[in-house]
């Protein structure tokens, strides 16, 4: 492995203390002082790693990215960068940069970040092919130019060790692509661990994520190994970010900044190496506004960030997941659906999907399960904007009373009989069904 690195920094004082830090470390260490000398440099000789500042005069560090990138592209590049450039630093990142270090850094975690581009660049070869293919476990099925917009981002950066932050509405599909992701990446055979960051209380939280040791509070009987340990040499999903609380916020930057945890009650850290996505359905800009939200994290966060179209902007989709989930959902419950109807496709189509792709599920789910022919149709659906264009097949004078109960007991016995999934499928809850079906069995006189 080539353990050469060249440093591009424009400050005797900064490549000095980046040179000492470095050889220190065993590593052998060329400097340039500007972009032109670093590029130059760069041709001649071959280099295992590069380090450039991103502010620099005439040629900055993203144009010194991206020249290196042409001549070298599995070469590991890390930019400096100050507060103020952080933009500039997330655009290296869409360039292929490896990673950032923010001013003022530690030397341990200058270490930290080589430590693991020198990883990475040792085993990339055998594995560049690998995580560019697209995995079968996590299908993600569109054909909109905005959505393949993401996933093409997506697989460019999966094999990289930047966090990243996905945004989007509520089921739009965040954590099926940050499956995608971690399939897609060099990761793949390592854990996938998720956190859903609002089912906890912050005390419980803080455990769950870090670990606590036996008797660091009432009720520690036993050492608990966290999430982010579980997740090591893998990929941690901290689903609903926003949700966190403020004092943990703080505790997850230095885990990103240092890659290290501290278990509650725990007497020396834990050094990890995790890939970590965030996603989050809030404008976290508007968090940072409201004081809920620390804007260090967010930028910490924010490296490659990812924004998921909700359904309503990409329906020429509508009819491709309508096929996946008729055959999906289908093939689990043994029924030979061979499609929609054409006039049922235009109600989907038309509706505004407030839960997305995860509505969209869920009523071709009932639907698939309350169709006893091959084709759905309107009646499958029972939904408002389909009641208002598509003339239900009930006998004429019955009162949605009668039409609501029909409804409960065809899915009743589409489901054998199983109350929970009755509930689910009618989108209610479990006593509301209980009590409807007790109303019935009072209209009978039983």
């Amino acid at each position: 492995m080539n353990t050469e690195i060249l440093i591009i920094d424009d400050e005797d004082e900064m490549r000095a203390a980046l040179t000492e830090t470095l050889i220190r470390s065993g590593y052998s260490v060329h400097t340039a002082s500007n972009g032109v000398e670093g590029i130059e440099l760069f041709n001649k000789e071959p280099f295992g790693m590069v380090i450039t500042d991103v502010k620099m005069p005439k040629v900055s560090g993203l144009q010194v990215l991206k020249e290196i990138k042409k001549v070298s592209p599995q070469t590991p590049v890390i930019v400096i960068t100050a507060y103020g450039t952080i933009d500039n630093a997330v655009e290296a990142m869409r360039e292929g940069a490896f990673d950032y270090i923010l001013k003022p850094f530690s030397a341990e975690i200058l270490d930290n970040v080589v430590g693991r581009a020198m990883n990475q660049s040792a085993v990339s070869s055998q594995l560049i092919t690998d995580c560019r293919l697209p995995t079968a476990d996590y299908k993600i099925i569109t054909n909109h130019p905005s959505m393949k917009k993401v996933i093409d981002m997506a697989l460019s950066v999966a094999y990289s060790s930047s966090t990243i932050l996905i945004q989007g509405e509520s089921g739009t599909g965040k954590e099926m692509l940050a499956k995608y992701i971690h399939q897609s990446s060099n990761r793949k055979d390592k854990p996938f661990v998720a956190v859903n960051c609002a089912a906890l209380p912050k005390d419980l939280l803080e455990s769950e994520l870090f670990g606590h040791e036996k008797g660091s509070f009432t009720g520690a009987l036993n050492r608990k190994i966290g999430k982010f340990e579980l997740a090591n040499h893998g990929t941690i999903l901290l689903d609903e970010i926003s949700e966190m609380d403020m004092s943990l916020q703080a505790k997850l930057l230095r885990v990103l900044q240092e890659r290290e945890v501290d278990r509650v009650g725990g007497r020396e850290p834990v050094p990890i190496d995790v890939r970590v996505i965030a996603t989050t359905n809030k404008n976290l800009r508007e968090a940072i506004d409201k004081g809920s939200f620390r804007e260090d994290l967010y930028f910490r966060l924010n490296v490659i960030p990812l924004l998921v179209p909700p359904l309503r902007e990409r329906k020429d989709d509508i009819p491709l997941l309508i096929d996946y989930f008729i055959k999906k959902h289908g093939s689990k419950n043994k029924k030979n659906i061979t499609g929609i109807s054409k006039d049922t496709l235009s109600v989907l189509k038309d509706s505004h999907w407030r839960g997305n792709v995860r509505e969209l599920e869920n009523v071709i789910e009932r639907a698939v399960l309350l169709c006893r022919g091959n084709e759905i149709t309107a009646e499958h659906l029972f939904l408002e904007k389909a009641a208002e264009t598509q003339k239900p097949s009930v006998k004429s004078g019955m009162t949605v009373r009668d039409m609501e109960r029909q409804l409960i007991f065809n899915t009743l016995e589409d489901v054998g009989g199983n109350r929970t999934k009755a509930a689910e499928l009618l989108g209610l809850s479990i006593r509301t069904l209980r009590n409807k079906l007790h109303e019935y069995e009072k209209d009978e006189g039983l």
